[in-house]
């Protein structure tokens, strides 16, 4: 493992980089207080303050995207309560998994394992329970989730949505009945919960291993 000061670079940090675009659209996002692991964080993630998942991990707590729609990891902080390095241990494998949706979807980094094209972002989608790529660089993402989703929700979300996810608590995540990979789902959804994001992750990743082990036999 590189050694910490081989990470930091501050004169030529990503930060105001990350800065500018969380202040590109005022009150759409929110930049968090680094934890004070922060340099364990970075160290951890191996990843240099370059970058912008690096200036993220070591100078910020995550950042929240319209009250708790979207969480991108950092070093932890009471609105995001998890790290990079602790919520990809024992989950992530040939990725790396960056950030996740009040819908419960998850964005990850392709380390070889979901495609040939290394480096590039993907959605663990609810709709599908299936790995989506999405064809953007870590910082294309990060532009696209400080700025403007545009239609990516659409079928997820109603009206009223914003102000159920602005209720949720922190790391957790919601749950629809019908869940959302069924032809049975409507929206709004007849029944909503919300759940630990662990357990979200956990359970989804159950699902699609049997589905995948329904297909294949």
């Amino acid at each position: 493992m590189r050694p910490l000061k081989e990470l930091i670079n501050e004169a030529e940090s990503a930060l105001p980089f990350v800065t500018e675009t969380v202040r590109t659209h005022p009150g759409r996002c929110v930049l968090h207080p680094a934890s004070p692991a922060a340099a364990d964080v970075l160290h951890r993630t191996q990843v240099t303050t370059r970058s912008p998942m690096g200036a993220i991990a070591y100078h910020t707590g995550g950042i929240s995207v319209l009250d708790g729609w979207f969480r991108i990891l950092g070093s932890g902080s009471k609105a995001i309560p998890r790290t990079l390095p602790d919520w990809n241990q024992g989950r992530s494998d040939g990725f790396y998994l960056v950030a996740d949706d009040a819908f419960g979807g998850f964005f990850a980094l392709n380390g070889g394992s979901l495609g040939n094209d290394g480096n590039l972002m993907y959605y663990f989608s609810p709709r599908s329970l299936r790995w989506e790529a999405l064809e953007c660089t870590y910082t294309q993402f990060l532009l696209w989730a400080c700025t403007d989703f545009k239609d990516f929700y659409d079928d997820l979300a109603w009206p009223g949505c914003e102000e159920v996810i602005s209720r949720l608590p922190p790391d957790r995540c919601l749950f629809f009945y019908p869940p959302l990979w069924t032809a049975e789902r409507v929206l709004p959804p007849a029944k909503i919960l919300d759940i630990p994001v662990a357990e979200t992750w956990a359970s989804q990743m159950d699902v699609a291993q049997q589905l995948d082990e329904y297909v294949t036999d």
